[in-house]
């Protein structure tokens, strides 16, 4: 048993406008970081494309349509002040939500233990019918339903630890009972939502503001306090994760202290989680993280310890 790391080219073809913060290099860093010499036993596959199938599972049908006809043969064009459309965009957001579809399925085959997705754009704040936050597809979501529809899960778990809410990932898995949702996040922060008493149609969200300023103490706390004895108690089938890196000291968009080694110990007590309840299966997907040398770090540890528990 072992790890995938699951990306593909199209993915550094979406180009935002000059100076926008969910930019190529970030990938271009996350690629450089992981062809050092003690990733290399990763096994690496190209992220297929989503099909509409897989999309229109959690979006409406024409929701992927609007998308589609907004595709411009050069340049730009905006869905809103921080999220826009290139020639590229929708493909590489195919590859995206593809990679952790692909993902689940190498995990629920036994082919690997666990995975990490390399991808960009993000998705984790596109809503039902609405592209927000430089997000287009949900695809944590899509890789969600995916597992269920497909591989017959009754019990899928996402946690989301990037500084910002997943308000999409919950729009779209609000009345979904086979899928617990749990988030921390810095609160007040774009995109406003995530309060504690937004708990879904079935009580199945578990959201966990955090305060400006908070260190990887209170993190860690929120982790053991509230989402893991939640997750623990709904014993998952499978362990998605919306691995988002902007919770970090140095990140620019966000105010929490989160270091590497907060990164790598919650990904450690996911990976417990998963050793206890579904035989270690975690797929993990990229979302935010915007300093480029602490979104590098902070994969290196995510992945590291994703490798160490694939060879357990």
């Amino acid at each position: 048993m072992n790890t995938a790391l699951l990306s593909h080219h199209d993915c550094l073809d979406h180009v935002n406008p000059p100076g926008h913060p969910e930019q190529v290099a970030r990938l271009r860093a996350i690629n450089a970081v992981l062809e050092a010499e003690e990733f290399a036993y990763l096994v690496r596959e190209d992220a297929p494309l989503a099909t509409d199938a897989m999309i229109d599972r959690v979006h409406p049908a024409p929701h992927r349509e609007r998308l589609e006809a907004m595709v411009p043969n050069e340049g730009w064009r905006p869905i809103d002040g921080d999220t826009f459309v290139g020639p590229a965009t929708l493909r590489a957001a195919r590859r995206a939500a593809g990679a952790v579809c692909r993902a689940v399925d190498m995990v629920m085959a036994g082919e690997v233990r666990n995975a990490f997705c390399a991808v960009r754009p993000p998705g984790h704040h596109a809503e039902l019918e609405r592209a927000m936050g430089f997000c287009y597809f949900g695809t944590v979501a899509i890789g969600a339903l995916h597992a269920i529809h497909e591989h017959g899960l009754s019990r899928v778990a996402i946690m989301d630890f990037d500084v910002h809410h997943g308000n999409g990932t919950q729009d779209l898995l609000w009345g979904e009972p086979r899928v617990r949702f749990a988030s921390t996040h810095q609160m007040p922060l774009y995109p406003g939502s995530g309060a504690a008493d937004e708990v879904g149609l079935h009580g199945q969200i578990v959201n966990v503001p955090l305060p400006p300023g908070s260190s990887g103490g209170v993190f860690r706390a929120g982790m053991l306090g509230r989402v893991l004895p939640e997750l623990d108690d709904f014993a998952p089938e499978l362990v998605l994760i919306s691995a988002g890196f902007d919770a970090h000291a140095r990140d620019p968009l966000a105010n929490l202290n989160l270091t590497e080694d907060d990164f790598a110990w919650a990904t450690a007590r996911l990976c417990d989680l998963a050793d206890k309840h579904c035989g270690g299966r975690v797929v993990s997907t990229l979302e935010g993280g915007y300093d480029l040398s602490a979104l590098a770090s902070s994969v290196a540890a995510h992945v590291r310890v994703l490798m160490d528990r694939g060879y357990g």
